[in-house]
This record gives C-alpha cells, sequence and structure tokens, in this order.
C-alpha cells in the first residue's frame, strides 16, 4: 500500500532527472501562462474621409483585422469596393463604419457619392 502512494512521486522524481524533460515542462507551462504560443492579436485600423479624399489612400493590413472608416468631411460619403467585396451605409457628418478583414487580397474601393475618391485595402 505504501508503494501505490509513492508512485507518482517517484514518477515526478524520475522525470526530473531528465533536463530535456523538465525543459519541456517548463516551456509548455510558461507558454501557455504568457501567450508565447498565442496567435497575434488583431489590430484595428482607421481610415480618415477628410477633404474629399481616404487618408490613408492605401492601407496594408492582416486578416482578421478591423479597419474603421470615420467621416470628418461635413458632408456624406461611403466606403464601397470593387465587385462589392464590402460596402459601407451612406455615412453622415462625424459618423463611421467597421468591417473586419477576413480574405486576403487587394480591394480598390470608392464613395460613390464622390467617385473621384478612391483608395485601397490590401489584407494580407
Amino acid at each position: 500500500m505504501s508503494r501505490a502512494l509513492h508512485t507518482p512521486a517517484r514518477a515526478c522524481a524520475q522525470a526530473l532527472r531528465h533536463p530535456a524533460i523538465v525543459l519541456l515542462a517548463a516551456t509548455l507551462v510558461l507558454g501557455s501562462s504568457t501567450g508565447l504560443f498565442a496567435a497575434p492579436a488583431a489590430k484595428t485600423h482607421t481610415v480618415n474621409i477628410e477633404g474629399v479624399q481616404f487618408l490613408p489612400a492605401t492601407l496594408e493590413v492582416k486578416a482578421g483585422d478591423t479597419v474603421v472608416w470615420k467621416n470628418k468631411d461635413p458632408f456624406p460619403h461611403n466606403v464601397t469596393a470593387e465587385k462589392k467585396a464590402f460596402h459601407s451605409p451612406e455615412l453622415g457628418s462625424g459618423r463611421s463604419w467597421t468591417f473586419k478583414t477576413r480574405s486576403k487580397g487587394e480591394f480598390h474601393y470608392v464613395c460613390t457619392l464622390h467617385p473621384n475618391m478612391k483608395a485601397t485595402l490590401i489584407v494580407k
């Protein structure tokens, strides 16, 4: 009976004699608690609509990131990508629209209310 009580302790003591096992266990414990193995956190990017232009005119993000378009002009705009890959409602002055990127690619977009306003969203 005393042997059964000490079996886990013996196994632990034997494992501690092997530095590779100790290092692996420490890496797994520390890595999971510190976020070492976690996927990079998604970011939020802002495109300002100001002076009848999208700023920046080209924005590069990663799939999973969020893009927020903020209308700082005193009149409405929208954000419409080619082939309707994304399309915002009309954004009045001071309004914003948020889009979470999912598909990789290069997306050219315009304001359909002011077709001279053009920009590009690159999703890696």
